[in-house]
């Protein structure tokens, strides 16, 4: 296939390729034909999904984005192998891995995490040229993972020994500790591929749970590399993977009843239909992270300097394309013109190029359609009364989106309610709290909030108020998911279980005991499976 050259975008932003740092190209396209099911890395020799960069580069033939690699467009045949192969492993609860003790699982979890160690500057690579995301971003992800990792390992250890006890109530003797599940269907999103994909299934599987993944469609490349670590680390029919559109593969195996968990990092529609999809959801246990449109409250007597640092950070990291990004401001009438110009001048001194450029903020959109989507929500706003109020918003080169701060926004316009997901700031002048209290309480989101202030008295009552529609509210300060021993949740259609390095554990598991009655030939008995049950980890 012919590049798509871009015409008439002919600027310094698009770099010529023969100019780009050979420590961050891409040495070759990653043209994947391999699959993992049942301890196989299988050779796929169908239809293949071709992968363009969101990255456009000047070459000789003009602006293109260039082919990066291709991934398997696997059948609903190949989605229901990887399925059985799960269930098998599973074989409910009786096989070699539910069975395995702690330090047994424990131990393949840290195989892995080797392997993943091993492959990072691939992966870091494929990060920048697959999404657009900055080798900074990338590298941050990249290392809270691997720390998620080593946590969710201690914290397991933790667990296994505090479940080797016994506890004796009423005359009653119990062992109670947490059993895996079953099998995990696990489908993480594109704008955190890796982390928010290794974060729910490093948790099931060292419960003792066997998965099937779906990469994301947008970075399904970075998972590439990994295919191998996979296949070493664990024993065959535990990790199963399936690429392809999610539409032909993924509704086969939600049909059969079979899949005892569902977790899923997407949006609210998306998962509604998934759960519906199963023809017993009340034994489907959903652990979902879904979309927000958290909002951040600036008061009159904030600390302006301190609120403008933290909205700008919030509303425009990675390009706001974060769940937990800011992603509309309240700001009190008074010292809206303040707060506005300072925005404003901020907003425009971030950095936009390259995700390999030191110090870059903004870079080209993952997606698409992005830009066309962004650009109707301004047009929209505008048409309703808004202002682009910084002196680069709305401007769009090839994928790449300008900043772009919007003021005054109400309600009639769809930037008020519907998630950007990109650099787009709307701001909502207040006079009286009521109305970005309404606005919270009415909103079909309840993940976090920002409050920027400082009269405690009034931030002790909006918080006593907002505590009740949301999982965490931010004082003078972003929202964010981390640090990841924090809960992670949401309310209303923002999520489903709670996430977090201990939470993630009991989400994926459920309690179980054995009973006995206290008298001395029971509780010789009950001792005996107990220590026979348990991995007597002591480090």
């Amino acid at each position: 296939m012919k590049d798509i050259v871009l015409e008439n975008k002919t600027n310094d932003l698009f770099p010529d390729i023969s100019e780009i740092p050979e420590r961050f190209c891409l040495k070759s396209p990653v043209m994947q034909r391999e699959y993992l099911i049942n301890g196989e890395l299988r050779l796929w020799d169908g239809e293949m999904q071709e992968i363009r960069s969101p990255i456009y580069v000047t070459t000789t033939s003009g602006i293109v984005q260039p082919v990066i690699g291709s991934y398997p467009l696997l059948g609903e045949k190949e989605s229901m192998e990887a399925l059985e192969a799960a269930i098998s492993a599973y074989d409910n609860g009786r096989g070699r891995w539910p069975s395995m003790s702690v330090r047994e699982r424990i131990a393949c979890v840290e195989t892995f995490l080797a392997e993943m160690l091993s492959k990072k500057e691939e992966i870091l690579t494929l990060f920048m040229w697959e999404i657009g995301k900055s080798r900074e971003g990338a590298l941050q992800e990249f290392d809270r993972t691997a720390e998620y990792i080593r946590n969710t390992i201690d914290a397991v250890k933790s667990l296994d020994r505090s479940s080797s006890q016994c506890v004796k109530e009423q005359g009653i003797l119990g062992h109670i500790r947490r059993a895996p599940l079953g099998v995990v269907l696990c489908m993480g999103p594109y704008n955190y591929p890796l982390n928010e994909t290794l974060s729910i299934l490093i948790p099931a599987l060292i419960m003792g749970n066997t998965a099937v993944i779906k990469p994301p469609k947008l970075g399904v490349l970075l998972h590439y590399p990994l295919l191998s670590a996979f296949l070493t680390s664990f024993p065959p029919g535990v990790v199963n993977i399936v690429y392809g559109e999610g539409k032909q593969i993924i509704p086969p195996i939600l049909r059969t009843g079979k899949v005892d968990v569902l977790a899923f990092i997407g949006s609210s529609r998306v998962a509604e239909k998934l759960k519906s999809m199963h023809p017993k959801p009340h034994r489907l246990r959903s652990i979902l992270g879904l979309e927000a449109k958290n909002p951040g409250i600036v008061l009159p007597d904030a600390d302006m300097e301190l609120a403008i640092r933290a909205c700008v950070q919030g509303s425009l990291a990675f390009n706001g394309q974060r769940c937990t990004a800011l992603k509309i401001l309240f700001v009190h009438s008074k010292i809206a013109g303040k707060f506005l110009d300072g925005f404003a001048e901020q907003m425009d001194r971030l950095k936009c190029g390259m995700p390999w450029e030191e110090g870059v903020v903004i870079t080209p959109l993952a997606e698409p359609d992005r830009t066309v989507f962004l650009n109707e929500l301004v047009k929209d706003a505008k048409k309703h009364g808004a202002l682009i109020m910084n002196r680069s918003g709305g401007f769009v080169q090839g994928n790449l989106f300008r900043p772009t701060l919007l003021y005054p926004v109400n309600e009639d316009m769809r930037i008020y309610r519907e998630e950007q997901f990109g650099p787009v700031v709307p701001v909502v002048p207040f006079d009286d709290i009521e109305i970005p209290v309404r606005y919270i309480i009415q909103s079909s989101y309840g993940q976090q909030a920002s409050i920027f202030g400082k009269d405690t008295g009034i931030m002790r009552k909006l918080t006593d108020i907002l505590v009740n529609q949301v999982c965490r509210v931010n004082i003078n300060c972003m929202c964010q998911r981390g640090p990841d021993i924090f809960p992670f949740a949401g309310r209303k259609d923002s999520g489903e279980g709670t996430l977090s390095v201990s939470d993630a554990l009991r989400v994926f598991s459920i309690r179980t005991m054995v009973t006995t009655t206290d008298v001395q030939g029971n509780k010789e008995i009950l001792a005996g499976i107990v220590r026979g049950s348990t991995s007597e980890i002591t480090d």
